[in-house]
């Protein structure tokens, strides 16, 4: 199931409706917050957005991988990588989405 996409503009307009400051201060406002957040994951730092999730870099280390179309071994070097780990609030905000729409698209038995 594909979804849109949300842009930061769609971001900047969605603050500019809801919290009422002018298209471009909304604009500067989340690409501020943007930059924040990926200045400090790129520092190592986790960010915490409550309610939502967080990211963390974390460092792998040296390990065997596998060709999977030929089976050689060959190894991976260590790097650092995000990660992204749901709230629980967003977890249960999406099982709720998932089930109302499994809910709506259920086919009605007739009654006999």
């Amino acid at each position: 199931m594909a979804g849109k996409t949300v842009t930061r503009a769609d971001l900047a307009e969605s603050v500019f409706r809801k919290v009422g400051l002018s298209r471009t201060e909304s604009a500067e406002l989340v690409e501020t917050v943007i930059d924040e957040i990926c200045h400090a994951i790129v520092r190592g730092e986790a960010v915490k957005l409550s309610s939502f999730a967080t990211f963390q870099v974390r460092s792998k280390n040296e390990r065997i991988g596998r060709n999977p179309k030929t089976g050689e071994e060959v190894p991976i070097s260590p790097r650092r990588v995000m990660t992204f780990k749901a709230s629980n609030v967003l977890k249960q905000r999406i099982l709720k989405a998932h089930l109302s729409r499994k809910a709506k698209l259920k086919p009605v038995t007739p009654v006999a």
